[in-house]
């Protein structure tokens, strides 16, 4: 008798930047890293697979300013490039604390990483996140605690628009089983144990009560939301061009050109 083992992480990023995000040979992809156990297997993962899939690869790792620990986290990322031969970029955003701190946070990463992705590359780049199938569960229950659309429920796709995540098939077993294989070595955010955030409660809390009423929940909720990615993506739109028109319609004064399904162009001076 055969027993059959789940793929290894390497392989779900194989087959997702093969099948989901179809990367053209050449593609120029910046991944962001924070230093991590996530980001730090999909760093090595996409290391390990750039040479199959022939792209250029520049790891970006941002320091907020919010945490002393944050600057050995930089460090680390950036020894660990120079072990693997992968190029490197340090940004500092120096954020301070206040309402909203996360979300003020991941907006302004998100900026300064697609910035430096157009800099150093162009207009022609991916940007890589280290988004798993555990992060995707997560995400759908915080949405149905605050409230949503069956729309706002496909969330974390593969691919949106020139945003990619390759590890979202693999769950957090898959990532530390790769980190132990490969011995690489990571950081631990102690925010992320800091029940004063709602992920936090749904990680280390709701999440685990689920598994032990249903223990198949986190591709259950997974499955709800690639339904509703599938409907959603029945329109044409993906989530960058849908925030562009939102914006648009909220602030009439707003310039935009933002390409559409069909060859179609929106264009406002």
């Amino acid at each position: 008798m055969t027993s059959s083992h789940p793929p290894t992480l390497l392989r779900l990023v194989e087959r997702c930047l093969k099948d989901d995000c179809q990367l053209a040979p050449g593609a120029r992809l910046v991944v962001a890293v924070s230093g991590g156990p996530d980001s730090m297997a999909l760093l090595h993962a996409l290391h390990l697979q750039s040479k199959n899939f022939g792209f250029e690869l520049l790891a970006a790792c941002v320091d907020h300013g919010l945490r002393p620990e944050a600057a050995d986290e930089v460090r680390l990322v950036e020894r660990c490039c120079g072990a693997w031969g992968v190029e490197f970029r340090a940004l500092e955003l120096g954020l301070v604390g206040g309402a909203n701190l996360q979300e003020r946070a991941r907006e302004a990463r998100y900026e300064a990483l697609w910035a430096l992705a157009r800099e150093h590359f162009g207009s022609e780049v991916f940007l890589a996140t280290a988004h798993q199938k555990d992060d995707r569960a997560e995400t759908v229950l915080l949405r149905l605690l605050r409230g949503t659309s069956l729309a706002g429920l496909g969330v974390l796709a593969p691919r949106d628009g020139a945003l990619l995540r390759p590890a979202i098939h693999a769950d957090r077993h898959a990532v530390l089983a790769h980190l132990e294989r490969h011995a690489v070595p990571f950081a631990t955010d102690p925010s992320n144990r800091d029940p004063h955030y709602l992920r936090v409660r749904v990680r280390h809390e709701l999440l685990p009560l689920l598994r032990e009423l249903s223990p198949g929940i986190v591709e259950q909720l997974v499955d709800l939301s690639e339904e509703a990615t599938r409907g959603d993506a029945a329109l044409g739109l993906n989530r960058e061009q849908r925030q562009q028109l939102r914006r648009a319609l909220l602030e009439p004064g707003r310039a935009i050109d933002l390409p559409l399904p069909a060859g179609l162009r929106l264009r406002r001076e």
